[in-house]
């Protein structure tokens, strides 16, 4: 699995112009998996996010996780992450996994951030949709659970 992890001021994500997830100060998380992942990868990667140690103290120092500050997060389901652009000019996405797959787990992902007891929006998986992200920072780190 993989996230992009964006510290945020605030973001949403909106269908057919209707918003269905919005979040103030946070974390807007991009999620995508592949081959080989499971509840393994999913806990690794939730506990990371909400653990890293990103947000600023009074020092003015990344020294707080989005526990420690109350924060929420916004979830989308990313399968461009494994999109393959080595060869030729149009992404081959043979290495993402596959959408039934794929969904369980993002939705194990989700459903694992929030028995952490922080406030989760998510999109639609699956659905094409326009992601408003207020970048902090800019805060943005790229997390893999094959690196750990």
């Amino acid at each position: 699995m993989k996230v992009v992890l964006q510290r945020v001021r605030e973001g949403s994500v909106e269908i057919e112009g209707k918003i269905v997830g919005q979040i103030n100060r946070g974390l807007v998380l991009l999620v995508g998996a592949t081959a080989g992942d499971g509840e393994k990868e999913v806990v690794y990667l939730a506990d990371k996010c909400t653990n890293l140690r990103i947000f600023e103290d009074v020092q003015g120092k990344m020294n707080l996780s989005i526990q420690e500050i109350g924060g929420e997060i916004l979830v989308i389901s990313q399968f461009t992450l494994y999109g393959d652009t080595r060869k030729g000019r149009r992404p081959s996405f043979t290495e993402a996994l596959e959408p039934i797959q794929a969904e369980k787990l993002y939705q194990k992902f989700i459903d694992y951030l929030k028995e952490k007891g922080l406030k989760v929006e998510q999109g639609v998986f699956g659905s094409k949709m326009l992601v408003k992200i207020f970048n902090d920072g800019p805060v943005t780190f790229v997390l893999d659970s094959k690196e750990k």
